[in-house]
């Protein structure tokens, strides 16, 4: 077992626990809210350390923060980073328990 680093816990923010990433999983497939910073070989990393699994790829996604008005106030919502990380045959991520 290997230890944890802190550092991985920065990068890796939480699991996106939607019906779109729900349906990622058939295809062996996890996606995680990431840092802005993160670089793909760093989330690779992070992933593997923390979760104890062989990743075969990561692609990132970024969201724009978008201009929402509520009862006459305006508010920005903030950019946030996504990863859809593609494990190795047989290796499988159960996002629904805690680390």
């Amino acid at each position: 077992m290997t230890t944890n680093d802190p550092r991985h816990y920065d990068i890796i923010r939480s699991p996106v626990i939607t019906e779109k990433a729900t349906q990622l999983s058939e295809h062996n497939q996890v996606m995680f809210r990431v840092s802005p910073h993160a670089t793909k070989p760093q989330i690779k990393e992070a992933v593997e350390k923390l979760f104890d699994v062989k990743v075969k790829r990561v692609n990132t996604l970024l969201r724009k923060g978008k201009i929402r008005t509520f009862r006459g106030r305006r508010s920005i919502l903030s950019d946030v980073k996504n990863a859809i990380v593609t494990l190795e045959e047989g290796h499988r991520i159960d996002v629904t328990t805690g680390l």
